[in-house]
Protein backbone atom coordinates (compact mmCIF):
# COMPACT_ATOMS: atom_id res chain seq x y z
CA UNK A 1 0.00 0.00 0.00
CA UNK A 2 1.63 3.35 -0.56
CA UNK A 3 2.29 6.17 1.26
CA UNK A 4 -0.58 7.99 -0.54
CA UNK A 5 -3.33 5.62 0.19
CA UNK A 6 -2.41 4.83 3.37
CA UNK A 7 -2.69 8.60 4.49
CA UNK A 8 -6.47 8.59 2.75
CA UNK A 9 -7.56 5.32 4.29
CA UNK A 10 -6.70 7.04 8.08
CA UNK A 11 -8.70 10.33 6.16
CA UNK A 12 -11.50 8.54 5.37
CA UNK A 13 -11.17 6.53 8.97
CA UNK A 14 -11.06 9.74 11.40
CA UNK A 15 -14.10 11.42 9.21
CA UNK A 16 -16.56 8.38 9.51
CA UNK A 17 -15.65 6.87 12.45
CA UNK A 18 -17.29 9.87 14.32
CA UNK A 19 -19.77 11.61 11.65
CA UNK A 20 -22.46 9.16 11.38
CA UNK A 21 -21.86 7.94 8.14
CA UNK A 22 -20.46 4.50 8.66
CA UNK A 23 -16.31 3.97 8.68
CA UNK A 24 -16.77 0.09 7.86
CA UNK A 25 -18.99 1.16 4.94
CA UNK A 26 -16.30 3.45 3.56
CA UNK A 27 -13.10 1.72 3.76
CA UNK A 28 -15.04 -0.99 1.86
CA UNK A 29 -16.40 1.23 -0.49
CA UNK A 30 -12.56 3.66 -0.83
CA UNK A 31 -10.64 -0.15 -1.02
CA UNK A 32 -13.12 -2.27 -3.27
CA UNK A 33 -15.00 0.05 -5.13
CA UNK A 34 -12.98 3.36 -5.77
CA UNK A 35 -9.50 0.64 -5.76
CA UNK A 36 -7.33 3.09 -3.14
CA UNK A 37 -5.04 0.62 -1.54
CA UNK A 38 -6.78 -2.14 -3.50
CA UNK A 39 -4.38 -5.23 -3.48
CA UNK A 40 -1.45 -3.62 -1.66
CA UNK A 41 -2.03 -5.95 1.17
CA UNK A 42 -3.53 -9.21 1.58
CA UNK A 43 -7.19 -9.53 3.20
CA UNK A 44 -5.73 -10.24 6.12
CA UNK A 45 -3.65 -7.52 5.79
CA UNK A 46 -6.19 -5.20 5.32
CA UNK A 47 -8.05 -6.20 8.39
CA UNK A 48 -5.26 -5.64 10.39
CA UNK A 49 -4.87 -2.44 8.85
CA UNK A 50 -8.34 -1.59 9.83
CA UNK A 51 -6.66 -1.98 13.21
CA UNK A 52 -3.94 0.59 13.43
CA UNK A 53 -6.76 2.92 11.89
CA UNK A 54 -9.01 2.20 14.65
CA UNK A 55 -6.35 2.26 17.05
CA UNK A 56 -6.19 5.92 15.97
CA UNK A 57 -9.47 6.99 16.50
CA UNK A 58 -9.83 4.97 20.02
CA UNK A 59 -6.54 7.55 20.69
CA UNK A 60 -8.14 10.26 19.61
CA UNK A 61 -11.54 9.58 21.49
CA UNK A 62 -9.28 8.57 24.60
CA UNK A 63 -7.26 12.03 24.06
CA UNK A 64 -10.34 14.59 23.46
CA UNK A 65 -12.66 13.22 26.20
CA UNK A 66 -9.66 12.36 28.88
CA UNK A 67 -10.95 14.57 31.80
CA UNK A 68 -14.51 12.90 31.48
CA UNK A 69 -13.12 9.44 31.54
CA UNK A 70 -10.72 9.64 34.28
CA UNK A 71 -14.16 11.54 36.34
CA UNK A 72 -16.41 8.50 35.31
CA UNK A 73 -13.43 5.75 36.66
CA UNK A 74 -12.48 8.24 39.60
CA UNK A 75 -15.91 8.24 40.61
CA UNK A 76 -17.30 4.83 39.17
CA UNK A 77 -15.42 3.13 41.18
CA UNK A 78 -15.54 4.98 44.48
CA UNK A 79 -19.09 6.37 44.62
CA UNK A 80 -21.03 4.05 42.05
CA UNK A 81 -23.88 5.73 40.70
CA UNK A 82 -24.41 8.51 43.41
CA UNK A 83 -22.55 10.68 41.44
CA UNK A 84 -23.32 11.71 37.81
CA UNK A 85 -19.88 11.03 36.49
CA UNK A 86 -20.10 7.68 38.18
CA UNK A 87 -23.43 6.39 37.12
CA UNK A 88 -22.21 7.41 33.30
CA UNK A 89 -19.35 5.24 33.61
CA UNK A 90 -21.89 2.24 34.16
CA UNK A 91 -24.21 3.24 32.10
CA UNK A 92 -21.75 3.19 29.57
CA UNK A 93 -20.92 -0.25 30.54
CA UNK A 94 -24.94 -1.40 30.09
CA UNK A 95 -24.75 -0.02 26.53
CA UNK A 96 -21.57 -1.63 26.38
CA UNK A 97 -22.68 -5.17 26.54
CA UNK A 98 -25.27 -5.94 24.00
CA UNK A 99 -22.71 -5.41 21.07
CA UNK A 100 -20.05 -6.86 22.72
CA UNK A 101 -21.59 -10.35 23.00
CA UNK A 102 -23.05 -9.84 19.88
CA UNK A 103 -20.38 -8.73 18.34
CA UNK A 104 -18.09 -11.65 19.49
CA UNK A 105 -20.46 -14.23 18.24
CA UNK A 106 -21.05 -12.53 14.53
CA UNK A 107 -18.62 -9.64 13.68
CA UNK A 108 -16.48 -12.14 11.57
CA UNK A 109 -20.09 -13.89 10.47
CA UNK A 110 -21.47 -10.56 8.99
CA UNK A 111 -18.12 -9.30 7.24
CA UNK A 112 -17.63 -12.33 5.52
CA UNK A 113 -21.57 -12.13 4.61
CA UNK A 114 -21.71 -8.55 3.82
CA UNK A 115 -18.25 -7.12 3.14
CA UNK A 116 -18.65 -7.82 -1.15
CA UNK A 117 -22.30 -6.75 -1.06
CA UNK A 118 -21.84 -3.34 -2.46
CA UNK A 119 -25.49 -2.85 -3.24
CA UNK A 120 -26.28 -4.21 -0.22
CA UNK A 121 -24.21 -1.89 1.71
CA UNK A 122 -25.68 1.36 -0.23
CA UNK A 123 -29.02 0.55 0.61
CA UNK A 124 -28.18 0.71 4.16
CA UNK A 125 -26.16 4.07 3.81
CA UNK A 126 -29.43 4.95 2.59
CA UNK A 127 -31.85 3.68 5.13
CA UNK A 128 -29.61 4.88 8.14
CA UNK A 129 -29.63 7.97 6.56
CA UNK A 130 -33.08 8.68 6.49
CA UNK A 131 -33.59 6.88 9.81
CA UNK A 132 -30.94 9.34 11.58
CA UNK A 133 -32.53 12.48 10.15
CA UNK A 134 -36.39 11.55 10.80
CA UNK A 135 -35.55 10.43 14.43
CA UNK A 136 -33.76 13.55 15.16
CA UNK A 137 -36.23 15.72 13.30
CA UNK A 138 -39.34 14.40 14.99
CA UNK A 139 -38.02 13.69 18.47
CA UNK A 140 -38.06 15.97 21.32
CA UNK A 141 -35.58 17.05 23.33
CA UNK A 142 -36.62 16.23 26.74
CA UNK A 143 -33.41 14.46 28.31
CA UNK A 144 -29.94 15.65 28.81
CA UNK A 145 -26.78 13.49 29.59
CA UNK A 146 -27.65 13.13 33.33
CA UNK A 147 -31.32 12.23 32.74
CA UNK A 148 -30.33 8.83 30.68
CA UNK A 149 -31.79 5.81 32.47
CA UNK A 150 -30.01 2.44 32.84
CA UNK A 151 -33.18 1.12 30.22
CA UNK A 152 -32.20 4.14 27.42
CA UNK A 153 -28.43 2.73 27.82
CA UNK A 154 -29.49 -0.54 27.08
CA UNK A 155 -31.77 0.27 24.00
CA UNK A 156 -29.16 2.41 22.75
CA UNK A 157 -26.40 -0.38 23.30
CA UNK A 158 -28.77 -2.88 21.34
CA UNK A 159 -29.27 -0.09 18.75
CA UNK A 160 -25.81 -0.10 19.05
CA UNK A 161 -25.44 -3.85 17.23
CA UNK A 162 -27.12 -3.07 14.17
CA UNK A 163 -23.51 -1.30 13.58
CA UNK A 164 -22.19 -4.62 12.50
CA UNK A 165 -23.90 -4.31 9.24
CA UNK A 166 -21.31 -1.62 6.64
CA UNK A 167 -23.57 1.17 5.64
CA UNK A 168 -25.60 1.72 9.22
CA UNK A 169 -22.68 3.44 11.35
CA UNK A 170 -21.85 3.06 14.96
CA UNK A 171 -22.62 6.73 15.91
CA UNK A 172 -25.50 6.80 13.18
CA UNK A 173 -27.60 3.94 15.58
CA UNK A 174 -26.90 4.88 18.51
CA UNK A 175 -27.34 8.83 17.93
CA UNK A 176 -30.66 7.79 16.65
CA UNK A 177 -31.53 5.46 19.19
CA UNK A 178 -31.07 8.07 21.80
CA UNK A 179 -32.64 10.84 20.03
CA UNK A 180 -35.89 8.45 20.01
CA UNK A 181 -35.52 8.31 23.63
CA UNK A 182 -35.89 12.12 23.56
CA UNK A 183 -32.35 12.76 24.58
CA UNK A 184 -31.62 16.35 23.16
CA UNK A 185 -29.01 16.24 20.23
CA UNK A 186 -25.65 17.30 22.44
CA UNK A 187 -26.06 14.44 24.51
CA UNK A 188 -27.07 11.93 22.28
CA UNK A 189 -23.81 12.47 20.73
CA UNK A 190 -21.67 12.68 23.48
CA UNK A 191 -22.40 9.46 24.71
CA UNK A 192 -22.88 8.01 21.11
CA UNK A 193 -18.67 8.81 21.61
CA UNK A 194 -18.04 7.94 25.25
CA UNK A 195 -19.88 4.27 24.06
CA UNK A 196 -17.79 3.90 21.14
CA UNK A 197 -14.63 3.91 23.44
CA UNK A 198 -14.81 0.71 24.86
CA UNK A 199 -16.11 -1.05 21.66
CA UNK A 200 -13.48 -0.09 19.30
CA UNK A 201 -11.01 -0.99 22.72
CA UNK A 202 -12.51 -4.44 22.64
CA UNK A 203 -11.99 -4.96 18.64
CA UNK A 204 -8.44 -3.58 19.29
CA UNK A 205 -7.64 -6.25 21.49
CA UNK A 206 -9.22 -9.10 20.30
CA UNK A 207 -7.31 -8.66 17.16
CA UNK A 208 -3.90 -8.01 19.13
CA UNK A 209 -3.88 -11.27 20.69
CA UNK A 210 -3.33 -13.01 17.30
CA UNK A 211 -0.44 -13.49 16.27
CA UNK A 212 -0.41 -13.01 12.82
CA UNK A 213 -1.86 -10.02 13.37
CA UNK A 214 1.50 -8.50 15.44
CA UNK A 215 3.71 -10.67 12.68
CA UNK A 216 2.09 -8.09 10.09
CA UNK A 217 2.48 -5.10 11.76
CA UNK A 218 6.21 -6.17 12.28
CA UNK A 219 6.51 -6.48 8.26
CA UNK A 220 4.23 -3.63 7.31
CA UNK A 221 4.78 -1.06 10.58
CA UNK A 222 5.68 2.15 8.10
CA UNK A 223 1.95 1.81 7.19
CA UNK A 224 0.55 1.19 10.39
CA UNK A 225 1.71 3.78 12.44
CA UNK A 226 0.98 6.75 9.24
CA UNK A 227 -2.38 4.67 9.38
CA UNK A 228 -2.49 5.24 13.07
CA UNK A 229 -1.54 9.05 12.96
CA UNK A 230 -3.86 10.01 10.20
CA UNK A 231 -6.92 8.30 11.40
CA UNK A 232 -5.90 10.38 14.84
CA UNK A 233 -5.88 13.50 13.81
CA UNK A 234 -8.31 13.61 11.71
CA UNK A 235 -10.50 11.55 14.48
CA UNK A 236 -9.80 14.61 17.15
CA UNK A 237 -10.73 17.36 14.42
CA UNK A 238 -13.92 15.47 13.50
CA UNK A 239 -14.84 15.18 17.06
CA UNK A 240 -14.65 18.82 17.79
CA UNK A 241 -16.45 19.70 14.66
CA UNK A 242 -19.46 17.16 15.22
CA UNK A 243 -20.06 18.37 18.76
CA UNK A 244 -20.25 22.60 17.40
CA UNK A 245 -21.93 21.62 14.31
CA UNK A 246 -24.75 19.81 15.96
CA UNK A 247 -25.53 22.22 18.10
CA UNK A 248 -27.33 24.54 15.57
CA UNK A 249 -27.77 22.00 12.98
CA UNK A 250 -29.40 18.63 12.27
CA UNK A 251 -28.55 16.04 10.66
CA UNK A 252 -29.96 16.29 7.07
CA UNK A 253 -26.44 16.93 5.57
CA UNK A 254 -25.63 13.39 6.62
CA UNK A 255 -28.30 11.83 4.86
CA UNK A 256 -27.73 14.09 2.04
CA UNK A 257 -24.41 12.58 1.97
CA UNK A 258 -25.56 8.55 2.88
CA UNK A 259 -27.97 8.77 -0.45
CA UNK A 260 -25.87 10.53 -2.48
CA UNK A 261 -22.40 8.46 -1.91
CA UNK A 262 -24.63 5.10 -1.93
CA UNK A 263 -25.96 6.19 -5.97
CA UNK A 264 -22.59 6.92 -6.79
CA UNK A 265 -21.60 3.13 -5.51
CA UNK A 266 -24.61 1.40 -7.06
CA UNK A 267 -23.41 2.86 -10.63
CA UNK A 268 -19.85 2.26 -10.43
CA UNK A 269 -20.83 -0.92 -9.15
CA UNK A 270 -23.59 -1.31 -12.04
CA UNK A 271 -21.17 0.15 -14.73
CA UNK A 272 -18.02 -2.15 -13.58
CA UNK A 273 -20.58 -5.23 -14.32
CA UNK A 274 -22.04 -4.41 -17.75
CA UNK A 275 -19.81 -2.09 -19.66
Amino acid sequence: MNLIATIILGIVQGISEFLPISSSAHLIIFRDVFGIGKGMLSLAGETTFDLALHLGTLLAIGIYFFKDFIKMFQKGFTTGIKEKEGKLLWLIVTATIPAAIVGVLLEDVVDNVVRNKYILISLALIVMGIILYKSDKLSESTKKLDDITFKDALLIGCAQMFALIPGFSRSGTTISAARTLKIDRTSATKFSFYMSAPVILGGVILKLLHKSTWTLISTNYTIFVIGIISSFIIGLLCINFLLKYIKNNDFKVFMYYRILIALVVIITVLVKMYV
